[in-house]
């Protein structure tokens, strides 16, 4: 009988509490129920919010890409024709609205679409102008390519400035814009004193001479075949205190702490673009000192990486427009009243000109007619009668040139510059000294001269010009590109007869012209700038050659018959950073430059 009642006792109570449990699982389910609607209300809504956000950034990427695209559309045709008035008959008068100009749209991958514009457009000076554009970026949903309302959308705006500015391949005392080389030269045979550069690979072949400046080289797809963009070795280099006791009056001075200042001080930047220094390091966020620079990067002599990023290819000017630096000639009057040391200057106001010494009349004669003279022409001076140069001239055919000039210019050539002889300064530069204005002011003064051609520089006597010599002016060891457009451009070949029915090394002004006044070509004192090749014989005899200012050109074939070789940078032509000018402004060429100004979201 107690078992029973046990059992109904126990089984009550397990009810009891069943029933609460019951009770307990309907309150837990009622509470997990209002969470999970909680839950998927918070989820929705976050998921809504990301999903807002992510087109959100989706557009704004798009707006973004639109901006790129309409610069880069604007950029290439502008540093193919290199001309601020093409730009002016385009964009004058752009403006909001109906007034936009260069309306460019296009969709990215995702889907998000885009329209940008030129939207606002202004002459800053005669060799700048700046651009307002705007892009709309959106998420397409509908896929009608419409920004329709209710889709997501954001938009940039920007200030462009397109630029010619001064080139800065004239930085170099040789540049090439195809492949640079050096052949055949030891130690003491090649002696550089500044700096090198080529638009594809730098190679040093059998031997190594002494370079005191930085070497360049850097990826060059356009070029065919393709340029890798490597220097393939380290050459030979003096440190700063052999280099200060050898280095010549007309080459730059090496660093000195204690003259020139600590680095990144204000009295090193003063100096820093105008010295040599073997000892390179990485100063206000870029290389001071001699540096080897390619597509591995930006390294020390000794190897040590001082900037990993590849460099990049420098944009050539192009002489190509002849009626375009007719142009600037005419255009032309000195603007300097005073030099650094507050003497005034004799040809303030004065226009470009060439003055030639004529002894059938005793006298000096002006030969260009405001800064141009049409045809080709043979200067030739000497120490008594120098050949007088003014501001930059343009001669439309062929410039031959020999002896003594005097005065600072540029003189363009229409064809060829043909250096038939030593082309000398009456009194050049001396970069020497503990004083850095006292140097400037000195130099200020001094002749300077740029030869600047069309076609090419020829050295030396076309007529006695040997096969091996042309070699190096004709296809394969000449190479042939793409310009900015895809359209090909063959290599040069000097044999080639040109559109005034003579080959292209030969001058206007006849063979035996040339030959009858050449001479052997032993010192070039002058910056050489050339559309095409720069070559020839020089160094005849047994005196060498000397160098003092740079060569520029695309294709290089310059044979020495006998060495030393020298080749002394002159600095007064280097656009200082810190000053924002160079020391002496003969109006070399331009190269085109963008610059982003500002950007904004609106």
């Amino acid at each position: 009988m107690k078992m029973t009642e046990m059992l109904t006792e126990w089984t009550g109570r397990l009810s009891r509490r069943r029933g609460a449990a019951i009770a307990a699982a309907l309150v837990w389910l009622g509470l997990l129920s209002m969470m999970g609607t909680g839950i998927v209300s918070f989820s929705t809504s976050g998921t809504t919010r990301v999903i807002s956000e992510e087109r959100r950034a989706e557009a704004l990427a798009a707006a973004d890409g639109g901006l790129q695209r309409e610069i880069h559309i604007l950029w290439i045709p502008f540093r193919a024709q290199q001309r601020i008035q093409n730009l002016d008959a385009q964009f004058t008068g752009a403006g909001p609205g109906t007034s936009a100009k260069l309306v460019t749209t296009g969709e990215l991958p995702n889907g998000t679409r885009y329209v940008a514009a030129v939207v606002g457009y202004e002459s800053v000076n005669s060799r700048t102008r700046r651009f307002t554009i705007q892009s709309v970026g959106w998420c397409d949903t509908n896929g009608n390519g419409v920004l329709d309302e209710g889709e997501v959308s954001r938009a940039v705006e920007a200030l462009l400035d397109l630029t010619l500015d001064p080139s800065s391949v004239f930085d170099y005392a040789y540049f090439v814009n195809n492949y640079g080389w050096l052949d055949g030269f030891g130690a003491s045979d090649l002696i550089v004193n500044g700096d090198m550069r080529a638009n594809a690979d730098f190679s040093i072949l059998n031997g190594s001479p002494t370079i005191n400046g930085s070497v360049y080289a850097c990826r060059n797809d356009k070029l065919w075949p393709h340029a890798a963009g490597i220097v393939n070795r380290t050459p030979q280099y003096w440190t700063n205190s052999y280099y200060q006791s050898r280095a010549p009056q007309q080459a730059r001075q090496a660093y000195q702490q204690s003259r020139m200042g600590v680095k990144g001080s204000d009295q090193f930047e003063a100096w820093r673009d105008i010295i040599y220094d073997a000892d390179a390091s990485m100063v206000h966020g870029r290389p001071a000192g001699a540096v080897i620079g390619d597509v591995n990067g930006i390294r020390r002599f000794d190897g040590t990486i001082l900037d990993p990023r590849a460099t990049k290819e420098l944009p050539m000017p192009d002489l190509n427009d002849v009626e375009y630096y007719k142009q600037i000639s005419r255009n032309y009057l000195d603007t300097k009243r005073k030099f650094r040391d507050n003497s005034n200057n004799p040809y303030y106001n004065e226009p470009a000109f060439i003055e030639v010494f004529n002894p059938s009349r005793n006298r000096y004669e002006r030969i260009t007619n405001q800064g141009v003279f049409e045809g080709s022409v043979a200067l030739i001076g000497t120490t008594a009668k120098p050949i007088r140069i003014h501001g930059p001239v343009t001669v439309t055919g062929d410039i031959v040139i020999k002896g003594v000039f005097t005065g600072q210019g540029t003189l363009y050539a229409g064809r060829n510059v043909h250096i038939v002889g030593n082309v000398q300064y009456a009194q050049g530069p001396n970069f020497s000294g503990n004083d850095l204005e006292l140097i400037d002011k000195a130099n200020e003064k001094k002749d300077l001269l740029a030869l600047c051609a069309r076609g090419s520089i020829i050295m030396g006597n076309p007529k006695r010009m040997s096969n091996l010599t042309l070699s190096y002016m004709t296809p394969p060891f000449t190479k042939g590109r793409y310009d900015d457009f895809g359209n090909w451009i063959p290599p040069y070949n000097a044999r080639e007869i040109d559109e005034y029915g003579v080959m292209r090394y030969k001058s206007l002004l006849g063979d035996n012209y040339l030959d009858s006044i050449s001479e052997n070509v032993n010192v070039i004192n002058a910056i050489l700038y050339t559309n095409f090749l720069g070559g020839g014989e020089i160094g005849g005899g047994s005196q060498g050659v000397t160098f003092n200012g740079s060569i520029i050109c695309r294709d290089e074939a310059m044979v020495t018959r006998s060495l030393p070789m020298y080749l002394n940078y002159d600095t007064r032509v280097k656009w200082r950073i810190q000053e924002g000018e160079p020391l002496v402004d003969i109006n070399l060429p331009f190269s085109p430059a963008a610059r982003m100004r500002a950007w904004r979201e609106i």
